[in-house]
């Protein structure tokens, strides 16, 4: 494990975050896909479940989505912004099977302000360690998503199984058509 647990984990919520503004459809769409997307990512704390929760959440995805663009010192920049801007207070807290983990904010402060300071911290390890070079959009031609790659070899390419076997299928196709075409071109020959 590169990273603690806990920062793996909002590393991954980070970039699904921010994967939720891109493509044709918003992933964040309205209040039920919000709720959605917290169960999912575990997130806990009070929630409002308004259109003002929903929108700052969504607002909070451009300013995350540029820590996947930016060097070192705009990460920090940005980084020490978020956490300033949110009265980021880090603590150690042991809650729901979760052995002592850091929170930098209460329960109580808004989701936007906790999802914000939550991917802040994880890029503080990421900025701390040099491993600025792991944050990656997908490599598919047809695809914007950003990842974290987390593998021991730094590898990782693509956001998902369908953006890594599409390109590699294409691969394949090209490979074998231009297989076909050189058997075709000596056949021909003879």
């Amino acid at each position: 494990m590169l990273f603690t647990h806990d920062t793996e984990l909002s590393l991954n919520a980070t970039a699904e975050l921010v994967n939720t503004a891109r493509g044709d459809a918003d992933g964040l769409a309205d209040i039920a896909a919000l709720d959605a997307f917290v169960e999912h990512w575990q997130w806990t704390g009070s929630r409002t479940r308004d259109r003002a929760e929903l929108d700052a959440v969504r607002a909070l995805r451009p300013r995350l989505a540029q820590l996947w663009e930016m060097t070192e010192d705009e990460a920090v920049d940005l980084v020490n912004t978020l956490l300033r801007d949110a009265n980021a207070l880090p603590q150690l807290l042991k809650h729901d099977g979760w052995e002592y983990h850091i929170h930098a904010t209460p329960p109580e402060a808004p989701l936007a302000d906790r999802m914000a300071v939550d991917a802040a911290m994880a890029f503080a390890d990421v900025i701390r360690t040099g491993e600025l070079g792991r944050l990656r959009v997908c490599a598919a031609d047809d695809c914007d998503d950003v990842l974290v790659d987390l593998s021991k070899n730094r590898s990782r390419r693509f956001c998902g199984l369908t953006c890594a076997n599409r390109v590699n299928v294409a691969a394949y196709r090209s490979r074998r058509g231009a297989n076909d075409l050189s058997i075709a071109e000596v056949t021909q020959g003879t």
